[in-house]
């Protein structure tokens, strides 16, 4: 096959469509924005994207989608009460509108009705910013070329976030209407209150940040998760492995958070070399245990106490 030969497009992300095929020639089109689903190839022209997410890309959706659900669990535990028999029941209904907003969101992404997309490749973090890479040629006249590059990382991820929205808003008041009989009238609806609040924020950090986080987030997620461990174990005075089997809650989050760790090390190591990367997971249990060894050592009381003594 051979190409009709024309200048070549000015800019990073600008591209000419294939208009129709004569005989064994493609005949292209002005150069401006790819259509959605299409990015430019080495040669300038618009392909359509064909390939499937990486492994790297699936475990970036997975943070993304991850955080609406751990933000639910957080704030329902927040304002459910200590002695509150709806949380439960509330964390259930938060993990099945999530599941569900992910798989609607899988259905109708193209190819609609199937549990799998195609996607574009991604290169480098200006796929992500692509409005900021338009051309000039003159310096009066810009030439706009803002297309998803990325395609459907970017997008998916709002798409996600809205069924997560509207689910929430379909099944969580009924829900809580219904069970959450212990509080007060004015507690009731504040972890619904909460997501109203955490889903634009979401939307934003995604417009603004999705390419950062993309590169970042395995490194987010350990720290974070190393962070809310040491804060947790602190607050709810964890000196010790008997003290994490006095409640059941306490292991649930414990197993919570190795979850985290791990699914952290997975991605920094892109599940590129199984039998070099594995073993990397025996370290999950490191950041606890090096807590509850430690623990009894930094005490504030026997600190103050040998520090009087000192004196």
């Amino acid at each position: 096959m051979t190409v009709d030969i024309q200048p070549a497009c000015l800019g990073l992300y600008c591209g000419r469509t294939v208009q129709y095929i004569n005989a064994s020639t493609e005949i292209y089109g002005d150069c401006g924005v790819c259509p959605r689903g299409q990015r430019t190839d080495g040669d300038k022209i618009c392909r359509e994207c064909t390939g499937s997410p990486g492994h790297y890309d699936w475990l970036y959706l997975g943070f993304m989608a991850m955080l609406p659900l751990v933000l639910h669990w957080f704030f329902i535990e927040w304002y459910s009460g200590k002695k509150s028999s709806s949380a439960l029941f509330q964390h259930l209904t938060a993990l099945f509108e999530c599941s569900v907003a992910a798989i609607v969101t899988l259905l109708v992404s193209d190819p609609v009705g199937f549990l799998y997309i195609r996607s574009c490749k991604v290169v480098m973090l200006s796929d992500w910013y692509t409005m900021l890479y338009n051309p000039s040629p003159d310096y009066i006249t810009t030439v706009h070329c803002t297309h998803e590059a990325v395609y459907p990382l970017y997008t998916i991820v709002f798409i996600y976030y809205a069924f997560c929205l509207v689910l929430m808003m379909l099944l969580r008041p009924l829900l809580v209407k219904k069970i959450a009989c212990g509080l007060g009238k004015s507690d009731r609806f504040k972890s619904i209150y909460a997501a109203l609040y955490f889903f634009p924020i979401l939307t934003v950090l995604q417009a603004v940040g999705g390419g950062l986080l993309y590169y970042a987030f395995p490194y987010i997620i350990l720290v974070l998760s190393l962070v809310t461990l040491a804060v947790y174990m602190s607050a709810s005075e964890v000196e010790s492995f008997k003290d994490l089997l006095v409640r059941k809650k306490r292991l649930v989050v414990l197993s919570s958070h190795w979850l985290l760790h791990a699914y952290g090390i997975i991605s920094i190591s892109k599940l590129e070399r199984l039998g070099q990367d594995l073993p990397l997971l025996a370290l999950v249990p490191a950041p606890a245990l090096f807590y509850l060894l430690t623990a009894k050592y930094t005490e504030p009381s026997r600190i103050l106490s040998e520090g009087a003594n000192g004196h």
